[in-house]
């Protein structure tokens, strides 16, 4: 579908509309030159025709004999075979000669009305014929000679332009407007260019900066401009960062601190039974602020690149495995069923420990937000060249128009009920910065009050897989992540 308020759809329709203007005018201005040259080159035959006839036989003293004067001007110039009229008056009433009508019946003489009263020279229209006047004084008498012809052949002519203009406009406005497209949608690659490269600048990689082109023109400008904001954007992220980390890492001392006091107190039994559930609530808020700050210094350190601090390949099959059993006892404390099922060996190439943090906080999420006697399942399988891992609950879901920000810093669904259970809305955040360092792709299928779903899928170690396929004699099939049918995604379980 064509885009009318795009810069490209806006120009060429423009060099379009322009160019017909164009046309129109330079038609017109056609039209009524060739019009004008037409009708005065004809004119000025007429006039050269008249005084020659009048220079060559009223001079004559036998130009006052009709027959003597036809025959003159019959052999020398033949009127009806050259498609012209002449007529030929004595003292204004007395006509000695006159045409008879053109073989090629261009005009009609018998239309063409006789002279009376005073003529002059010049020209005059009679229907669709021209004349040209002339007055002459010989010593015969006073002769006014009038050579007219047809507009027809003026007119035939006129046509012909009209349809050749009418041909010719649209044939070259259409290839003018094509040749436009082709101008503007060069003239715009540069711009596409600086788009596509901006659009691959995100937040972790604000060091990078456009090519600026050297042209000296609005594009140059444009570049430079964008580099400098990119610049200064730099700078903001880079000072926010610092100043989490920084901040982060200046409260742990004083959290635990704090923490180890609260701790100390709450175990005085000489305290009031109401002092020590005060202490006690706020022990919880200092709990709840130390897994923020936490949160916050972890992710300060996954946006300074220490996601792969330690990459090796390693079974992810095994690791969800592993990860299962050691959270089996806090889904058992929620009367949940945690169960792990998958293909294995499955080899990825990774930081365990990061790796094993995803693990750990889908699934604490899951148990969390599955009411007792609820299931949380882990499955891993393999897809195409990429391991898949999915977190499935059947537990209270998350609405549609919250999906999209689920792993955005410090959202949350329902912050009160989020509040309660100890959430910061950290978690997934991290999740997220992990599988972007891995390059895995992650996606949330969640169906409020029927559970939610999240699929992690990160490509596998390539040399392992190869190895093993060689063995049983089949080939790698290099399918991309993005074309992944929804037939292999498993229903809610």
């Amino acid at each position: 579908m064509i885009n009318r308020r795009s810069i490209r759809f806006q120009m060429v329709g423009w060099h379009g509309c322009l160019m017909s203007v164009v046309f129109l005018v330079f038609g017109c201005f056609m039209y009524v030159s060739l019009k004008h040259y037409l009708e005065e080159n004809l004119k000025q035959k007429l006039e050269d025709r008249a005084e020659q006839i009048s220079s060559q036989f009223l001079f004559d003293p036998e130009a006052l004999d009709p027959a003597w004067l036809s025959r003159q001007i019959n052999a020398r110039f033949s009127p009806e075979n050259n498609g012209r009229f002449v007529r030929v008056t004595l003292n204004e009433t007395n006509i000695l000669f006159r045409s008879s009508n053109p073989r090629d019946g261009s005009l009609d003489a018998s239309q063409i009305p006789r002279v009376t009263g005073e003529k002059k020279k010049g020209f005059r229209n009679e229907r669709a014929v021209v004349l040209a006047g002339l007055p002459v004084e010989s010593p015969q008498g006073r002769f006014f000679v009038e050579v007219g012809a047809s507009r027809a052949p003026i007119a035939e002519v006129l046509n012909q332009a009209v349809i050749a203009i009418m041909i010719a406009a649209p044939a070259s406005i259409l290839v003018a407007m094509i040749a436009g497209y082709f101008l503007v949608s060069r003239a715009l690659k540069p711009v596409a260019q600086v788009a596509s490269t901006a659009e691959k600048i995100t937040f972790h990689n604000l060091n990078e900066t456009i090519p600026e082109t050297q042209s000296g023109d609005e594009l140059e400008k444009l570049t430079v401009a964008l580099n400098r904001m990119i610049f200064r954007l730099n700078d903001s992220v880079g000072y926010t960062k610092r100043f989490i980390a920084d901040a982060s890492h200046e409260l742990r001392t004083p959290l635990t601190i704090i923490q180890g006091e609260l701790e100390r107190l709450a175990q005085n039994q000489e305290l009031p039974s109401h002092v020590r559930e005060s202490i006690g609530s706020s022990l919880e808020e200092v709990e709840r602020l130390t897994k923020i700050v936490e949160g916050l210094f972890a992710l300060s350190r996954l946006d300074a690149g220490e996601a792969q601090s330690e990459s090796v390949t390693f079974d992810f099959t095994k690791l969800a495995q592993t990860t299962a059993e050691q959270m089996s006892l806090l889904a058992e404390d929620k009367n949940l069923k945690l169960t792990c099922e998958g293909q294995s060996p499955m080899p990825v190439l990774g930081d365990r420990s990061r790796l094993k943090q995803v693990i750990v906080n889908l699934v604490d999420n899951a148990i969390k937000y599955t009411p007792a006697g609820g299931q949380v399942k882990i499955v891993t399988r393999v897809i195409c060249t990429n391991a898949c891992l999915e977190v499935i609950d059947n537990g209270i879901g998350i609405p549609s128009e919250a999906v999209p920000h689920v792993f955005e810093r410090f959202f949350r669904v329902d912050k009160a009920r989020s509040r309660e259970m100890g959430g910061a809305g950290l978690g997934l955040s991290i999740v997220r910065s992990i599988c972007n360092a891995h390059g895995a792709h992650l996606e949330v299928i969640s169906t409020e009050g029927l559970g939610t779903k999240v699929q992690v899928i990160l490509p596998l170690s390539f040399r392992r897989v190869e190895e093993g396929l060689l063995r049983i004699g089949k080939k790698l099939d290099p399918a991309p992540v993005d074309k992944l049918e929804k037939a292999d995604r498993p229903a809610f379980g």
